[in-house]
């Protein structure tokens, strides 16, 4: 299965059940923090179930704040991809990445 195949399956998900167009964006994106947070849980629990089905619910609600907004998911990662692909930078002591330049 193709991520574009997917998206699109969720776009027509979310409008068969009245979520595009009757939700909003900022909802959606309400609704991602709560994914998220249950996304978070299942991290410290190391619950590969949980995991998947917290990044599953969260790029749901990403894929409808996209759709909402009227913007391609998948160009979005695109540019965020070519902005920064050639990033010079370090890991810190808590596995963050830092770039070149930032504290």
């Amino acid at each position: 299965m193709s991520w574009a195949f997917t998206e699109l399956e969720v776009i027509r998900w979310s409008e068969a059940r009245g979520i595009i167009p009757n939700s909003t964006s900022l909802a959606q994106l309400s609704k991602a923090y709560e994914e998220m947070e249950e996304l978070e849980n299942a991290l410290n629990l190391r619950d590969k179930p949980g995991i998947i089905d917290g990044l599953g619910d969260v790029l749901v609600c990403l894929i409808n704040v996209a759709a909402l907004e009227d913007v391609d998911l998948t160009r979005c990662l695109e540019a965020a991809y070519n902005e920064i692909k050639d990033r010079k930078g370090h890991m810190n002591k808590e596995g963050i990445f830092v770039k070149d330049g930032s504290s």
